[in-house]
């Protein structure tokens, strides 16, 4: 139950954070702003049928007023003629018709009472709704300019990372070549010493260590044979005097 539970956590989590990725605030903000027009579109839409049904019922109130105006003056015709039976007949149709003009009065002042209302609503929500537009522009005009600023510091960021990477390497090469000529100093020095046999040079000169030793060890006797025969030089100019004979 706990792996399961941490299952779901996780996968809310990836999909709260692709959801993030995927809106868009100016996207959003648009779209609420397309929703309140279209709110405000239904209000005046509402406010318009509500003044044609008024206009109806006041048509129908008119029409039934000259109905009773008329009956009244058959009334009085009647009475004039002596024909109270139609006297009485158009009284009791006009006394028909007064709960009606009564009850279409009243429903035209409940429509103009609805009419207020909703003309009221109407006003609110079309400062609402400019308030909002401003307030989208700027907003979105926010994001833009921080979505920039932020591709500006990745920019900066992946050039920063790229140049430590390419310090890296470089130090990474300078390293092998020091390296590299250390190593090379080493055998050289190993090389001269004798102690690392160069065998690019013995296959140059046919010379391996024993000759490069016994051609030292000449080197030192031709040495020794110059220096006694520069002493038997100057015994021999300083006309054999001992006092200045070179001491050996």
């Amino acid at each position: 139950m706990g792996l399961l539970s941490r299952f779901f956590s996780i996968f809310g989590a990836k999909v709260n954070k692709a959801l993030d990725r995927v809106e868009n605030p100016a996207e959003t903000l648009d779209y609420s702003y397309e929703k309140q027009l279209s709110l405000l579109k239904d209000v005046r839409r509402g406010l318009a049928e509500i003044a044609t049904s008024k206009q109806r019922l006041k048509m129908q109130v008119d029409k039934l007023q000259q109905q009773d105006a008329k009956l009244q003056d058959q009334a009085r015709e009647a009475v004039l003629q002596g024909r109270d039976d139609l006297a009485r007949l158009a009284l009791q149709r006009r006394q028909s018709l007064e709960p009606q003009i009564e009850n279409l009065n009243t429903q035209v002042t409940q429509l103009d009472e609805q009419q207020a209302k909703l003309s009221h609503a109407s006003e609110q929500l079309q400062q609402r709704i400019d308030s909002f537009r401003t307030q989208k522009e700027t907003l979105k005009a926010q994001y833009q300019a921080s979505s920039a600023q932020v591709k500006i510091n990745e920019s900066f960021t992946g050039l920063s990372r790229e140049m430590n990477d390419l310090g890296t390497s470089l130090q990474r090469a300078q390293d092998r070549i020091e390296q590299m000529q250390a190593r090379s100093t080493a055998l050289d020095e190993l090389i001269d010493s004798g102690a690392l046999e160069d065998y690019t040079a013995t296959q140059i000169t046919g010379e391996d260590d024993i000759d490069r030793q016994l051609r030292l060890g000449t080197g030192g006797s031709n040495v020794d044979a110059e220096l006694a025969a520069m002493k038997r030089q100057l015994l021999a100019d300083s006309g054999g005097n001992p006092s200045t004979t070179p001491q050996g």
